[in-house]
């Protein structure tokens, strides 16, 4: 049995959805892993963060989204809208902001405003944190247009992210 673990970066933008095509990165993972037949988990390693499996739109608004991204932005803004201030969730509560401000990231400074990512928060618990795919001789069985991405919903900041990828199988 082989078991290959891998982390894929990627770099988030401020102000909206941050969504990244993480495919070719998962496929290139799988051809170094030397699995020829078995599966692929995907994680994301942040709470505001999801992994999900959509096909690839070739559309694209002026920032560069997918208009399926665009689509799916709208529909999660009608569940979980944008928090804007504080107090428009029960979420960050006095205690949760004290932690967020006592931690001494220096990437990333604990300002409080930087906590009023509730929504961020919410829209990942939908869209969850990972999904898993089939491997077959040595191939991510995902179909012609199947996709795998990356989503930061927290948009109160730029960031480094990561996603976790095991794969796990036998040799030919």
């Amino acid at each position: 049995m082989l078991v290959r673990h891998a982390r894929i970066t990627v770099h988030t933008c401020a102000g909206r959805p941050s969504y990244h095509n993480i495919t070719d990165d998962v496929r290139r993972i799988i051809a170094q892993s030397g699995v020829h037949d078995g599966i692929c988990t995907v994680t994301s390693a942040h709470t505001t963060c999801s992994i999900f499996f959509e096909e690839y739109m070739h559309d694209r608004n002026f920032y560069g989204d997918e208009l399926l991204h665009v689509d799916l932005n709208e529909a999660l803004d009608k569940i979980a809208p944008r928090q804007t201030t504080e107090g428009q969730y029960h979420s960050p509560g006095p205690r949760h902001i004290a932690y967020g401000m006592g931690k001494t990231d220096p990437a990333y400074p604990a300002e409080e405003w930087t906590m009023l990512n509730t929504d961020g928060h919410l829209r990942s618990d939908i869209i969850g944190a990972s999904e898993t795919f089939p491997v077959m001789e040595g191939e991510l069985l995902v179909g012609a247009v199947g996709s795998i991405y990356f989503v930061d919903f927290d948009q109160t900041r730029e960031r480094v992210r990561h996603a976790n990828v095991v794969v796990l199988g036998s040799k030919e």
